[in-house]
């Protein structure tokens, strides 16, 4: 009883002295403090906090995490086609009975079509990603949701997440491997996805955070990409992705004969740039002919004896090959895009995992591609003005991905696009992209099978080409030349229906995308 009234007499010295405070300021005390009565009553820890956090099933997970109608729920997508995880959650969340959830994947593919029932059912009614791919994108192209899906960025993403307009209620995550208390990597495990760049995004903002993992290891797992103070709730199911579907189509390193010319012409023109020098950066997007661009750029950085001093965004097995070579210094790996570049990540110390915060938001503290010298990027469409789309095909379908073709066109120094002239009867070159993704403000080069075109807005390079015996052709010559081999395409036509709203890296609208009319 002494030691009760000790601290019953501390307390109300304390509480007097803030009143004092009051009377004298004016101001409400900072602090309010109540005495325990009964000190024996005082509940001070009635359960230890070990194993709380393991969930009996995925539908106690569910359960546990306060999930509601109305809510949002997020996914990463690390495992690109070979993702489990969504449809997973999704089916045992159905079943349960929510309605009207905002869906926000880092990314949706072609194998997340069974979310097709769960909109029609009216489990998912807003959908925030990066992209849309298969027999989703096409019914969304057709008007299945009820509201526009909003389409962002990788970097952009962060930015709606930080702002407070995406606000994660649950995130459910899968990751190969994790301890106990929920630390965990992309690398551990026999569903080896790599880097968990998106994922940690979502493990640092969400309110609560459930991990699907396969395998539960001893306490403590090491190395972390997310660690044990963001994780709420664990649920150990059989899989939650298929690694070997990781390097789908989008990331295979192309044999096609056109696909290696434009790779090569886009290297020599990195060459003689510029900015081809000691300690350059570069970024690959995906598509064959910006993935093969590094392997011709590997000759000239032995004969020349330069070294990269990063590569950035999503690494390649080619990738991983030059820089276990000593000619790229580090990599900063946001996605893993295929099975030897997850398997460096465990390996290879200079092999840096970073979040997509650090990767491309431009409200961050330090994005890497504000860092970037060089970037090589695909394109479904270029218009005359040097604008992309990269998000919508020739019959005005949802079947691309925004991803971080706009953040890391507007970062860096040297933006080169890569595509053929022409793909089957249909001109890559148009005098208006059907869908705006890059601004042609943020673009300095067009590589083609056909030629090589330069912004008229960055002369210098057009200089320096020239002056290393590179013939430069003028965008609206390389337009016209499409013409005569394809005709003009007929307009596609659309209802007046908004299906998908394109937001820029900063969050604001840079196009819509209309209902396609059939």
């Amino acid at each position: 009883m002494a030691r009760q009234q000790r601290v019953t007499n501390l307390c109300n010295s304390l509480l007097q002295q803030l009143n004092d405070f009051d009377e004298e300021s004016g101001a409400k005390p900072p602090l309010q403090l109540s005495p325990f009565r009964d000190i024996s009553k005082a509940n001070l820890q009635s359960k230890k906090p070990r194993d709380k956090k393991i969930c009996n099933s995925l539908e106690d997970a569910v359960r546990r995490s306060g999930l509601q109608d109305g809510m949002t729920i997020s996914f990463h997508h690390a495992f690109r086609g070979g993702d489990l995880t969504v449809n997973l959650v999704m089916a045992q969340i159905a079943a349960m009975g929510f309605k009207n959830l905002t869906l926000a994947s880092s990314s949706l593919a072609d194998c997340h079509s069974p979310l097709i029932e769960h909109i029609r059912n009216g489990v998912v009614t807003r959908i925030y990603t990066s992209g849309l791919r298969g027999p989703l994108a096409e019914e969304i192209s057709r008007g299945l949701l009820r509201e526009p899906v909003q389409v962002h960025s990788h970097g952009g993403r962060v930015n709606l997440v930080e702002s407070g307009e995406l606000s994660i209620d649950v995130a459910f995550l899968g990751v190969p491997a994790c301890d106990e208390f929920g630390n965990a990597n992309g690398f551990t495990g026999k569903a080896c996805c790599g880097s968990l760049g998106y994922a940690r995004v979502d493990a640092e903002h969400a309110k609560t955070v459930v991990l699907l993992t396969e395998d539960i290891l001893p306490y403590p797992h090491h190395p972390l990409s997310i660690c044990q103070d963001q994780v709420d709730l664990i649920v150990q199911v059989d899989r939650v992705g298929d690694a070997g579907k990781i390097g789908a189509d989008a990331t295979r390193m192309t044999t096609n004969p056109r696909e290696l010319l434009i790779a090569r012409r886009a290297a020599e023109v990195i060459i003689n740039s510029g900015y081809f020098k000691q300690g350059f950066s570069m970024q690959t997007g995906t598509g064959g002919a910006s993935l093969a661009v590094v392997r011709f750029l590997e000759n000239k950085m032995r004969s020349q004896k330069i070294t990269a001093g990063f590569a950035l965004g999503g690494i390649t097995a080619a990738m991983v090959d030059l820089h276990e070579k000593g000619l790229i210094e580090k990599l900063l790996d946001v996605q893993s895009f295929d099975s030897g570049a997850a398997a460096s990540l465990a390996r290879n110390p200079n092999h840096v995992e970073i979040s997509a915060n650090q990767y491309a938001n431009f409200t961050s503290k330090g994005a890497s591609v504000d860092h970037l010298d060089v970037v090589v990027l695909s394109a479904l469409e270029i218009d005359t003005q040097f604008n992309i789309n990269v998000l919508t095909g020739s019959d005005g379908v949802l079947r691309g991905a925004s991803g971080g073709h706009c953040d890391t066109a507007a970062a860096s120094k040297l933006s080169i696009i890569v595509a053929p002239l022409v793909r089957g009867r249909i001109p890559t070159i148009v005098e208006q992209v059907t869908t705006l993704i890059t601004p042609g403000s943020s673009i300095d080069i067009l590589v083609t099978d056909h030629g090589i075109a330069v912004n008229p807005a960055r002369p210098e390079l057009a200089e320096r080409l020239q002056k290393a015996g590179m013939e430069i052709i003028s965008i609206h010559d390389l337009y016209q030349r499409a013409l005569v081999l394809t005709g003009k395409p007929k307009p596609i036509e659309f209802t007046d229906r908004v299906v998908a709203v394109v937001r820029y890296r900063d969050g604001s609208v840079i196009d819509v995308i209309n209902q396609i009319k059939e």
